[in-house]
């Protein structure tokens, strides 16, 4: 493989979870807004590396629901099958905070399959995660309170963010996220609202606020040259360009979804574009 292929997944699987780093009234009848369902394709340094897709469900009363899966394709899916799944789905209390039960994070690549299941209590929060490899006895543990106390999952963070959009406001918000080895700070900050022309590559058209996304570490196993997704921020930082994703608000009275990411690194930029769009009878496609 070369050198430039093995960039490409590295960056590619570091989008994928980074945008997981990265992305409600209710009522009694479910709307047609409250399932939206998108794709997204992927694109490192030129070449169409991941496909990815997303979830967002709020058909069930005072429940949430996110689902964010990718994988690579084409000659480097072949040369490095990565695919990768986290999802996220909890309670939406009265003020309408997010409160996580459940987040779960699946990553295969070749034979080797990792299932982290991170579970919380409703009331007192972060209980344990379970750890599962192919052939292996499932590992359950409680790691120390320093590293989990007050703290939620990145879905549900992104999703905190996209929330106030929806409601109005900008994006400046931040989260503290426990990710089964380290905590840290998700940090969201406004930059502007722009307007966005569908292209042959993305599939929407119209207002969208444009924001940052930055990864403060605050305890636990880090090390001390960055790595993985910390890495690739730090590259983008040195460019004067952090991780940035546009969200928009598709549908009206619908929760802002992202339609685009860049990031980029020493290497080149990675792009992420939405490609489809379905939510009731609104479907979005790029341009021919």
């Amino acid at each position: 493989m070369t050198s430039k292929s093995v960039w490409a997944v590295k960056c590619s699987r570091a989008l994928a979870c980074g945008f997981s780093v990265l992305i409600l009234s209710v009522s009694a009848q479910a709307a047609d807004y409250d399932l939206q369902k998108m794709k997204y394709d992927v694109y490192a340094g030129g070449i169409h590396a991941v496909k990815a897709e997303m979830v967002l469900d709020y058909t069930q009363q005072g429940r949430y629901s996110m689902i964010f899966g990718a994988e690579t394709r084409g000659l480097l899916g072949s040369l490095a099958p990565w695919v990768g799944t986290f999802e996220s789905n909890g309670w939406i209390l009265d003020n309408r905070n997010l409160v996580p039960q459940l987040h779960e994070s699946v990553a295969m690549w070749r034979d080797e399959k990792e299932v982290k299941t991170y579970n919380y209590d409703k009331e007192k929060g972060f209980i344990d995660i379970t750890t599962t490899y192919v052939g292996k006895k499932p590992k359950t543990r409680v790691p120390e309170a320093e590293l989990t106390l007050g703290t939620t999952d990145a879905l549900t963070a992104t999703m905190l963010v996209m929330e106030k959009v929806s409601d109005g406001g900008n994006c400046e918000g931040e989260s503290e996220v426990y990710d089964g080895k380290r905590r840290y700070k998700l940090i969201f900050r406004h930059k502007q609202f722009v307007m966005l022309e569908k292209t042959r590559y993305n599939a929407y058209s119209g207002p969208a606020v444009e924001c940052t996304a930055e990864v403060e570490p605050i305890a636990g196993r880090w090390h001390k040259k960055p790595r993985g997704w910390l890495s690739i921020q730090e590259q983008g930082r040195e460019r004067g360009t952090m991780p940035t994703v546009w969200m928009a608000q598709v549908v009206p009275n619908a929760v802002v979804v992202p339609v685009r990411v860049r990031v980029k690194t020493a290497y080149g930029t990675l792009f992420m574009h939405l490609t489809h769009y379905e939510s009731g009878e609104t479907v979005l496609q790029p341009l021919d």
